[in-house]
């Protein structure tokens, strides 16, 4: 038996004026989609009240964390991600480079910002004399995205920070830190970018210390494999002990190479994992940027060329969809509201039913860390 989970981040919404009252899911209802809502159909809470509703929560909860005793923030997981050494005592941040007009946060991801242009934005800034001054004994780790780490030595300590995508069309200067030197290295980056139109702010956020996880395959017995683009989720999974390797067609943005994904979820289990993950960022970035084209593309490509091929697999297997929280087109954030999920079983295939919000609004919410991997592997 084979187990596969498929997540949309953040496809699930609220109903949505332009659709008619009806929600993303509800308006493409996806034929693939619809073959596994035919089967088992949960809800799971993914972001326990008291924590922040994100990938980060969602993620440590969707592996079987109990997220209120291991979550520490963001950065650290995504510096795992980033095989960025993070010792303890250490001070880690996820650095966004973002696009600010008129004082305002008008992109989080500086407008999807990518390749050369990301990195040459973060190689201006470490360039810059005042910049590298202020970041003195920092150590950071660039990529060629939006997404950026920066870890501070010994500099254990609270620190009150904004997540970008929270204050999408706001003013920043309410949200800038409180600490002097997080908000000079801020400024600083809006001046040494203020050339740009775009990209042109560095914005430390997401602040935390080293975390420690469940191994995943000593939890539930199964060796896990990991497809996706996002840092966060890869160090999420590689601090459990599961395999997430670096795909060259996975961007994190609408244009990933969807069925790239799905061969990889499919090449893994056939080489001896047990468990495997397919994730797709798009639709929580199309959420974060307002666009509900973006958003249901999104979701149009997960169903026809990632879902489509896993679903005409061969042997036994079960297969998990869900979203690993809500973002909402209306607010252009998350939510914590508890997510629909739907297990295919090869062996048991029911009468296809649109997978959708409203048709898992009755069943009983999963509240435990493990329940949901407990759910896919019974089973088995």
């Amino acid at each position: 038996m084979k187990y596969i989970l498929v997540v949309g981040d953040g496809m699930a919404d609220m109903p949505v004026t332009g659709l008619g009252g009806q929600t993303p899911l509800e308006a493409l209802a996806g034929e693939n989609m619809a073959k596994v809502g035919g089967g088992e159909l949960y809800r799971f809470r993914s972001c326990p009240e008291g924590l922040p509703p994100g990938s980060d929560v969602a993620f440590l909860s969707l592996f079987g964390n109990d997220a209120k005793t291991c979550y520490t923030g963001r950065s650290p997981l995504e510096a795992a991600g980033l095989n960025a050494r993070l010792d303890p005592g250490d001070v880690c941040f996820r650095v966004n480079l973002v696009s600010v007009q008129d004082g305002k946060m008008v992109s989080h991801n500086g407008h999807n910002v990518t390749g050369e242009q990301a990195r040459g934005r973060m190689e201006a800034l470490l360039g810059d004399e005042i910049f590298a001054g202020l970041a003195r004994g920092m150590r950071f780790a660039v990529t060629d995205t939006f997404r950026h780490v920066a870890v501070l030595p010994g500099g254990a300590a609270q620190y009150a920070l904004t997540a970008p995508h929270d204050i999408a069309g706001e003013d920043i200067a309410p949200y800038l830190p409180a600490n002097a030197r997080l908000r000079a290295l801020m400024e600083r980056s809006m001046q040494v970018l203020s050339a740009h139109d775009t990209a042109n702010c560095a914005w430390f956020w997401g602040a935390g210390t080293a975390a420690r996880l469940l191994n995943f395959e000593h939890t539930f017995g199964k060796k896990g494999f990991v497809a996706t683009a996002v840092p966060l989720v890869k160090g999420i999974a590689r601090l459990m002990g599961m395999c997430a390797p670096d795909l060259p067609f996975a961007t994190g943005l609408l244009d990933t190479d969807y069925a790239g994904k799905a061969r990889a979820v499919a090449d893994a289990l056939d080489s001896g994992y047990d468990f495997a993950v397919l994730h797709v960022e798009a639709p929580d970035e199309a959420s974060h940027e307002g666009s509900l084209a973006d958003k249901m593309e999104a979701i149009r490509r997960i169903d026809r060329l990632a879902l489509a091929p896993l679903l005409e697999r061969a042997g036994d297997f079960r297969l998990m969809l869900m979203p690993d929280h809500y973002t909402l087109l209306s607010t252009r954030t998350h939510d914590a509201t508890p997510v629909p999920v739907a297990v295919y079983d090869s062996r048991n295939a029911g009468r296809a039913r649109p997978f959708t919000e409203r048709l898992c609004a009755n069943e009983p919410v999963l509240e435990r860390s493990d329940a949901l991997m407990r759910a896919l592997f019974r089973a088995g």
